[in-house]
Formats: C-alpha cells, structure tokens, sequence
C-alpha cells in the first residue's frame, strides 16, 4: 500500500498533509513514512522466513538516524561501509553484533574502530585487506572474522553504475581466487574465515541474475564449510529492485524468496542479506516549491527550489522519479524539471509530462527515500534539505535543515600578511 497518497485532492504522507509538512518546514524536503519502512522489512522477513535470515539494513541507502532506528526496532542488523556509518550506526544503539562492514577501500582507522566494537565480519575485497586486518586485530589483541567477497561475474540487467557483480567491476574476487584467498588468510593470525559475501548490483528487477550467481558460488561455499570449521555464513547482498515509474513491475520479496531460498536450504549456512533501496525507497519523497516557469523557443522549463545538489540520482544515473502536484490536478504540461544549480545536468526530470501548477505551487518528487538525502551535497554553497518522518497522524523533525553558517563550519580562514610585510 502507498503511504503517500490523496486525500481530497491533497496529498498526505500517511495521516499528515505533505502542503502542512512544506508549511512549517520549508521546502526542498524530504518527508519519510515509517509505515512503509516497516511494511517493507516485514515483508521480506516473512518471505525469507523459511532460512531466517539476518536483515542488515544497508545505512548508505538513508543514513538519518531515525530510519536506522526504524529497521532496529524491527530486528535488523546493519550493513556498513564507512568508519562513518559505524559511527552513525552506534549512535543509533545498533548491536555490533549484527553489522557488517563492507566496502574496497578501508581505512587502518576504520578497521580498528570496528574491531574494538567487536562487529560481526568484515567482507573482504582483497588479500592485502586480510593482511590489514590482521595486522590491525593483532596490534589490540582482537579476533576479526572475515568474508570474502566473491564476484561471480553474472549481469544484473541494471545501470553500468549500480552493477557490482561483473568481472570489470572492481568489487571482489572471481571463484578460484576467493578460495585461494581464503586459505592465504585462513593462515594469518587473528583472523578467522566466516563465509563468502555476494553482491551483484542495484535495483534488480529480475530473479534470474540472482540464481544464476548462487549456482556459481554454491561450490566456493561447500569447498571452504569442507576446509574451515568457522565458515558459517552465507552474505547474499541487496540488489531487489523496486518501482520507480508508472507500468513499472517491481521484484516481489515472495518471487525473490521462491527462487533464492531453495538455494540457501541445501548450503545448511546462516544467511545474511543487505537490502537498502527495497525497504526505504518508495518510503520516502522530496517536496519542492515551483520558482518560476520558463519558457525558451525549443522547450518549458520548471524551476523549482530542488536540485542536484538535493537528489543527484537523474543526473548521475539518467533516473527517473514520478512527479506529482502536492494539490491534485489534472492538467498537464511538457517539459523539464530544473532546479537553480549552474549546471546543464541540474534536472529531476527531462522531456515529461509534468503536472501543470504555477509559481509558488508545490511538488513531490517520488520513490525518493533511497539514495536522495544520503547522496546530497552543498554543491553552489546550497545548504542541505531538512528530513522529516510522519508515523500515522504524527511527524517528527528527524534533521534541522541547513543553516548559512552550517556551510562554513570547520572553515578556517588563514592569518593574512600585511601587504609589505616580510614575514
């Protein structure tokens, strides 16, 4: 059920009017209904029931606090890839035991950080990673797990930039070296091997990719349970696809769960899922205020008060967010969706029928609860977006929207010579 719907021709997140929500906080804003997170997280709990999995919530899909807390309430466990989101994740009283950091590049810093908190594995992207870890659990005494993250070179069927799983990607190791790794490391101290991680992209629309890379990895995991007795789980990544567009058919947790589970029955291992975008993506909108409408010799222009800077997804990715008028309308206009950033790729939505509202007026922007805020910026010296989460008939601020002196805040301006001066 969509959470943000009409309610005499206004549109309401759950029981509260997005117009009142732009009304007291300004706009651009993003408004979250947590309903929908739940409604998501429990769907794919039910789904996956049968192999009781481990739900950690990928953080870099929505990193605010109050969405963590959210799928923590529910039972899940988190899915890291920065020392920052450790540190946002602890914060949000996360059991350290049910994270898992992932990510090519970590630091020595971030490493120990994690280890002092005793997370539950590291997924490993190279040997001289596993050699880093073991350096870092040693230098405290500690024991790190590790997973390594194999690449099992299947094609998602998704964007370039959101495939993780192809051999030219740089995530991972391919199935023969994996198993290799795995025993170079099994020989390091202060590490122990405690499965395989997977993860063949973004916004999977299809189960077959999905099958296709059980099948290649399900010989590494029955090779290395043989060689390791602390081999126990199974990290099967994201990637579940939702609907962004009107026609579009998003991956049903009940079809993904069909063809995934029967694969997870017969590798006996403990299974680990990170799902980002299926839980909080339709969860979530971006309200903007119409500036002005321009109108050129080609083409209509509709200035908002959003940005690039606000939603970088359509520039970055060629994405595409359905629009719809805060006040319902029927009437209809062609054309682009700009916001004020000195940039020929500053749009939310290119070439569309868009709803025909004036200056002044609001629009929400959809499917916008992943990948929005988390990837936003202050890109023309823009402050960032304030958030809100409505539960029911009641929302909540869940972050201040920028202010002026945000923007300069660790700057530091250096003493400057006085002209002449030789010192």
């Amino acid at each position: 059920m969509n959470e943000f719907r009409y309610r005499k021709n206004t549109l309401c997140a759950e029981g509260v009017s997005v117009g009142s929500l732009a009304a007291k906080y300004g706009t651009p804003l993003y408004i979250y209904s947590a309903n929908h997170l739940r409604r998501q997280y429990r769907a794919l709990a039910e789904a996956m029931k049968d192999v009781k999995p481990l739900i950690c919530y990928s953080v870099k899909a929505n990193s605010n606090a109050a969405v963590i807390r959210t799928f923590m309430d529910e039972g899940a466990g988190l899915d890291i890839v920065s020392g920052g989101e450790l540190f946002r994740a602890l914060r949000a009283g996360a059991d350290p035991s049910k994270i898992v950091f992932a990510g090519v590049g970590k630091t020595t810093e971030e490493i120990e950080y994690a280890i002092k908190q005793n997370i539950l594995f590291f997924t490993v992207e190279s040997e001289p990673e596993a050699s880093r870890i073991s350096a870092c659990a040693g230098k405290l005494k500690k024991k790190a797990r590790l997973a390594f993250r194999v690449n099992p070179d299947v094609d998602p069927r998704t964007h370039k930039y959101i495939s993780t799983g192809k051999k030219e990607n740089k995530f991972g190791l391919d199935a023969e070296r994996t198993i290799e790794a795995c025993e170079l490391a099994g020989k390091l101290p202060g590490v122990e091997i405690a499965g395989i991680h997977m993860h063949i992209g973004s916004q999977i629309l299809s189960v077959q990719p999905f099958a296709h890379a059980l099948e290649k990895v399900k010989d590494i995991c029955v090779q290395l349970k043989q060689r390791f007795p602390s081999f126990r789980y199974l990290d099967i990544g994201g990637g579940i696809g939702i609907k962004y567009r009107v026609g579009q058919q998003e991956l049903l947790p009940e079809l993904y769960a069909r063809t995934v589970v029967p694969f997870l029955r017969k590798m006996g291992l403990a299974v680990v899922m990170e799902p980002g975008r299926f839980l909080v993506g339709n969860g979530g909108i971006l309200v903007c205020r119409v500036q002005y409408i321009k109108n050129n010799a080609y083409k209509k222009f509709v200035v908002t008060d959003a940005a690039m800077n606000d939603l970088i997804r359509p520039s970055l990715y060629d994405a595409h967010h359905e629009i719809v008028a805060v006040e319902k309308t029927s009437d209809m206009i062609h054309g682009d969706l700009v916001g004020p950033i000195c940039e020929s790729g500053d749009f939310i939505a290119k070439d569309r029928n868009l709803p025909a509202i004036g200056q002044d007026g609001l629009l929400a922007v959809q499917s916008a609860g992943a990948y929005g805020f988390s990837m936003s910026s202050n890109y023309n010296s823009r402050t960032r977006a304030a958030e809100v989460m409505v539960d029911g008939s009641k929302a909540f601020l869940i972050r201040k929207r920028e202010t002026l002196d945000d923007l300069v805040k660790g700057e530091i301006l250096p003493v400057a010579r006085r002209r002449g001066s030789k010192k």
